[in-house]
């Protein structure tokens, strides 16, 4: 009788109040995250780095990401404790974060601000954050299909997660933009002082939502099944014999690089190509995440089913590549309408992200003792492509650099 009356209340639609708590536990990761694509590479090479170093220096995150995602999705596969592992890595986060954008410590311990030094310096704490990260998202990614069943209130966790990853984006955006206003940059001091203060405020802002998470989200079961019988640990060679598995994975994959890449390059366009004001390198992506946010609430009162993930999805898809059409013919001239398609932009991000990580929901089904290694899996093909095609971009940059350099003289 315990059974049944478990049984069912796990299959019930999840109530608003635990939704809202398990979204925001992914803040801390978020508003880091957004200061880390949109910044880190602006950052590094405003400090003196060159775009090949700095990309490195985003390589080593990213690399070293994408491995301990799978790492930690065994680990938790294997022991559980969602919120420990969850715990942890926000407690790694928060504390070497600081020193990714808080100037080159190494260095000044050294007395040397070589290249070397300061690339190493910046790739050491790069790989430590990303491995606290790691640590969070997949404990925080994995525990929707341990606290749920009902295929709608997945959806609403993922969709009200991807809310508050826009409200992260925006705060983030928003202490950037006042940031930029009130320290002026022009010396290399400065410029480090602007982005210690953008990450101390972005820390203490994902510490208190993460802390809401902590009091408001219980422990999810993750060894006991549908049935209140024991399942034993799924083998990670039972996903790769599933055909779903690898479509998945390469919509997730293909997702996560669309937004990342363009998000790290966003900066870069608005001020380089565009030659807009310094204040839109937040005005335009807080635009962007106002679109997602509003999308992704609305994506909650669905009521959802595997074609309607299809539908929504692929009309994100075709809504973002004539966005990326409007963003290569834009002339200098009509730069304001960059504004413009920063609002489709926005939407096309929420249908493909809320889909996205839906998916992986429908993959793991019932399968709840695997659901770790899926979530590690995927984000581990997320980082690495990410990565490389971060590193790869930079490198061309930077030779493209130097030949228009030789040109001019």
């Amino acid at each position: 009788m315990s059974n049944s009356i478990e049984d069912d209340s796990f299959s019930k639609p999840v109530g608003r109040w635990s939704v809202y708590c398990y979204g925001v536990g992914h803040m801390l990761n978020d508003i880091t995250s957004a200061c880390w694509f949109t910044y880190l590479l602006l950052f590094l090479t405003e400090i003196g780095l060159s775009s090949r170093d700095a990309a490195i220096v985003m390589l080593s995150g990213q690399i070293a990401d994408g491995l301990a995602t799978v790492f930690f999705g065994e680990l938790i596969d294997r022991f559980g404790h969602f919120k420990i592992w969850h715990s942890a890595g926000a407690i790694l986060v928060a504390v070497s974060f600081s020193s990714v954008f808080g100037g080159c410590i190494p260095c000044k311990l050294l007395s040397s601000f070589s290249t070397i030094v300061e690339t190493v310096s910046y790739s050491t704490f790069a790989a430590i954050f990303n491995v606290g990260w790691a640590a969070t998202q997949v404990s925080h990614m994995s525990m929707v299909s341990c606290i749920t069943l009902n295929s709608t209130s997945r959806v609403v966790l993922a969709s009200c997660r991807n809310a508050f990853t826009m409200v992260a984006n925006l705060s983030l955006y928003g202490i950037a933009f006042i940031v930029f206003e009130v320290i002026r940059a022009e010396t290399r001091a400065d410029i480090e002082n602007q982005y210690r203060w953008i990450a101390y405020l972005s820390i203490f802002i994902g510490c208190c939502f993460v802390g809401v998470f902590y009091l408001g989200t219980k422990e999810p079961r993750s060894k006991t099944g549908i049935h209140g019988d024991i399942h034993a640990r799924i083998s990670w060679t039972y996903w790769f014999l599933k055909i779903l598995y690898y479509q998945v994975a390469i919509v997730y994959m293909l997702t996560r690089l669309v937004l990342n890449v363009s998000q790290a390059y966003l900066a870069f366009y608005v001020i380089d190509d565009l030659q807009m004001a310094q204040s839109s390198k937040a005005l335009v992506p807080a635009i962007i995440y106002i679109c997602s946010f509003v999308v992704s609430i609305l994506l909650q009162e669905i009521a959802w089913k595997e074609q309607r993930l299809k539908a929504y999805y692929t009309a994100g898809g075709i809504l973002w590549i004539f966005c990326g059409i409007a963003i290569i013919l834009l002339p200098q001239s009509m730069s304001l309408f960059v504004y413009a398609i920063s609002i489709f932009i926005g939407i096309a991000n929420a249908l493909m992200t809320v889909t996205a990580v839906s998916m992986q929901n429908v993959l793991i089904g019932q399968d709840l003792n695997g659901c770790a290694f899926v979530c590690g899996s995927l984000s581990f093909l997320d980082k690495i492509s990410c990565g490389l095609t971060l590193f790869v971009l930079q490198s061309f940059h930077s030779k493209f650099t130097v030949i228009y350099e030789l040109l001019e003289s």
